[in-house]
């Protein structure tokens, strides 16, 4: 990369941002961190020092002939495509332990049917030439839960579990964390239930549960939050799940939702022990989900491991405008309508001869544990969609009419009930709708950023056309913001 000069950089940013001003405003989510600590960065540097991420090692090919079948769990987390946003904002591009492929891809709703009448999940799939390597073809997992009404809706029992460590003292974290709050007690019904446990040095209740009815009550121990000593979070931890088993709703939605930015330095630290705490309560239907703020101390190893095993999501809240994408206007998806969701394929080989899933690493499981339901898999929300990709390499000449795959679903309606099943067969159809050629520029992207070893002719400029031909069905305008922010990192990426 050439270097360039740190203001030279925003001034470039801010040219290519342009395209989204209006009447002399940037458009929602589309801002540049100005202060003097993002000037002084190193352009086109990775993530801030400190922040921390598992290392992932990319999923290989895999021969038909070898192992017919492919067993991952789904994952419905968005973080790691809010922290690419934050980056890039910052003019600069995240690590490859930072570019988890299928957070980038479910960060996004799709534009799949919804299940028939009385069944919770619908699945879709579909085949298409790999805009990549078109020698192989680009296989397209679409599943949907339930969307649910506000009558449907069952009864919330939350309790927030809020880190008041000194280090989330800057404006980009307690104070964002508040802002969500607030926004988010204003959509809740009045007789869902709110606690508060706040850990700093020391664990405190700050509030019992308590109705939304008395909104007043909450919304004043939610502005009495300060920022100040070290972090106690293991303790706090079991203090959230006690309120919320002293307080559980029968059939409601019971979770943790944690905002933090990662440091358990007091008490409880090591992740087999957080792990042991969430997992235990998991079992007894209390999910969680975990919300990452800011950068320098961010620990993403841990957070996405812990709400893996709580049964929850892991979201990561950068500015107002994703604050109310998780906490408002997607606030259903904490609703689980399919628990311990888990696929299976079965590849034909009379069609393929090699198959990659892309993405979904640390969700990979053992084809014995897709009807084992004792192993723990992830959750859907209602509305939300999932997405997944596989790269086939297929025989020499593939027979006609043939399905390339069976597209296995088990899940459970709730965690405590039997699994059922779904199943459909895949043909070979290769086209290229929006539906895949915007999953293929996600995917596309999370290759580039990360320098896969499979990326073949995927570049951010591949990336950018794919995703503009698929701008037709863009809810609140998330796919367009995609492209604004590839083509920033392409002004990174050639510095």
């Amino acid at each position: 990369m050439r270097k360039m000069k740190n203001g030279l950089t925003v001034l470039c940013l801010a040219a290519v941002l342009g395209g989204c001003m209006k009447d002399g405003m940037m458009l929602p989510g589309m801002y540049l961190d100005m202060s003097e600590k993002a000037l002084n960065q190193e352009p086109g540097q990775a993530e801030e020092p400190g922040d921390r991420f598992n290392e992932i090692v990319e999923n290989p090919f895999i021969q038909v002939s070898q192992e017919p079948k492919s067993t991952f769990s789904v994952d419905a987390d968005g973080a790691a495509y809010a922290y690419f946003r934050r980056m890039v904002k910052m003019g600069r591009l995240p690590s490859p332990g930072a570019v988890r492929i299928e957070e980038y891809l479910n960060y996004f709703t799709f534009d799949y049917p919804d299940p028939a009448s009385g069944e919770t999940l619908a699945l879709n799939a579909e085949t298409g030439t790999c805009p990549w390597n078109p020698a192989h073809l680009l296989l397209r997992l679409g599943l949907k839960g339930k969307p649910m009404s506000p009558q449907e809706t069952p009864r919330a029992n939350f309790v927030f579990l809020i880190d008041t460590s000194g280090s989330m003292s800057s404006d980009d974290k307690l104070p964002l964390l508040k802002s969500c709050l607030l926004n988010m007690l204003d959509g809740m019904d009045a007789e869902d239930q709110v606690a508060i446990v706040t850990y700093a040095g020391t664990s405190e209740i700050l509030l019992k549960p308590t109705r939304v009815r008395d909104s007043d009550k909450i919304a004043r121990a939610i502005r009495k939050l300060k920022a100040a000593g070290s972090t106690n979070g293991g303790d706090a931890l079991r203090d959230a799940y006690k309120l919320a088993l002293d307080s559980y709703v029968e059939g409601g939605n019971n979770r943790i939702i944690m905002g933090t930015d990662g440091d358990f330095n007091v008490g409880v630290t090591s992740v087999e022990d957080l792990l042991e705490i969430v997992e235990s309560n998991a079992k007894q239907g209390i999910y969680l989900t975990a919300c990452g703020f800011g950068t320098g101390n961010l620990n993403d190893a841990m957070m996405e491991e812990v709400s893996n095993h709580g049964n929850g999501t892991y979201e990561y809240i950068d500015s107002e405008d994703e604050m109310m994408k998780v906490f408002v206007h997607e606030r259903n998806r904490f609703v689980a309508v399919a628990n311990d969701t888990k696929v299976q394929l079965s590849f034909n080989p009379a069609v393929v001869d090699s198959y990659r899933l892309i993405g979904y690493e640390n969700r990979v499981m053992d084809n014995e544990d897709f009807e084992d339901d004792g192993k723990d898999a992830g959750e859907i929300g209602a509305g939300q969609t999932i997405t997944a990709l596989y790269e086939l390499i297929p025989v020499a000449s593939v027979p006609s009419g043939e399905a390339c795959c069976t597209f296995d679903v088990r899940y459970k309606n709730t965690l405590r009930s039997a699994s059922g099943t779904l199943s459909l067969d895949v043909p070979l159809e290769p086209a290229m709708s929006a539906n895949l050629s915007f999953a293929a520029g996600i995917a596309a992207l999370g290759m580039t950023l990360r320098d896969s070893a499979y990326k073949g002719d995927a570049s951010l400029d591949l990336a950018a056309r794919l995703v503009t031909d698929a701008l037709s069905f863009d809810p609140n305008g998330y796919r367009a913001q995609i492209l604004e922010l590839i083509r920033s990192a392409q002004i990174i990426d050639r510095q």
